[in-house]
């Protein structure tokens, strides 16, 4: 059996593949490995004492708007920002 430093621990998760690969292209973006970004959000409930970050049910209308970002075909397109201030 492998020795553990009393100074680290290993962490296993099961993670979704995509998922996985699309936080670590986010990662490489910014300079930092997968397990330096688990040590940052670990660190970061630490001095929070809890998430660092709102965790809440979103309401029918976020819901809504979220599944329709979600599918590209059904989002409004324009060609240019003063196009879009036009239309709102």
């Amino acid at each position: 059996m492998p020795q553990i430093s009393e100074k680290t621990l290993m962490i296993h998760a099961r993670v979704d593949p995509k998922l996985k690969a699309s936080a670590e292209k986010v990662f490489s973006t910014i300079g930092i490995s997968t397990t330096d970004a688990i040590r940052l959000f670990l660190k970061q409930v630490e001095l929070h004492q809890g998430l660092p970050f709102a965790v809440a049910i979103p309401n029918a209308e976020s819901a809504a708007a979220m599944a329709e970002a979600n599918n590209p075909a059904a989002l409004n397109r324009y060609k240019s920002f003063r196009e879009l201030r036009e239309k709102v």
